[in-house]
Order: C-alpha cells, then structure tokens, then sequence
C-alpha cells in the first residue's frame, strides 16, 4: 500500500519561523557606511586667496607665452634649482 503525503504545511513549521526571524535579524542588522565632512573640512576644500592669485598668475604666464612675450630669466632659473636642492 502507497502512502502520498496529504497536506505537509505542518512540518518542519518552527525550524520555518526560525529561519523567517534569522532572516529579518540579518536584514536589520546590516550595517551601512556613512560619511560625514566637518566643518573644517568644508573650509579647507574652498578656495583660498592664494590658490585665486596663482591661477590668475599662471593664466598670465600661459598668455604671455602664448603670445611669444614671455622670457625666461636663465639665472633666475638657476638660483631657483640651487635653493631648491641646497635645502635637501
């Protein structure tokens, strides 16, 4: 005589339920990244005066020799390398 399993909702219910609640813990336990700039970080990402006058002396720069007008200073150069690798 066959047996056919009639209705089997019943079994295995509460290893069901303890999957169901592992399940929703996992999901509200999730952790997610935040990031969050200080203040004095927003400050220091604006742009200063300084950063405001070299751009506008390197745009002067690239117009003059654009133009055929600029001349280099070779000494001027030089005295510049030689401080430079005099510190180190």
């Amino acid at each position: 005589m066959k047996i056919n399993p009639m209705n089997m909702s019943g079994i295995q219910a509460y290893q069901r339920t303890q999957n169901q609640k592992q399940a929703q813990t996992k999901a509200a336990d999730t952790k997610t990244d935040k990031v969050e700039i200080s203040y004095q970080a927003k400050e220091m990402q604006e742009t200063s005066q300084i950063d405001k006058e070299r751009a506008d002396k390197v745009a002067a720069l690239k117009q003059q020799v654009q133009s055929g007008n600029y001349k280099a200073d070779p000494e001027k150069i030089a005295q510049g390398l030689y401080n430079y690798y005099a510190k180190k």
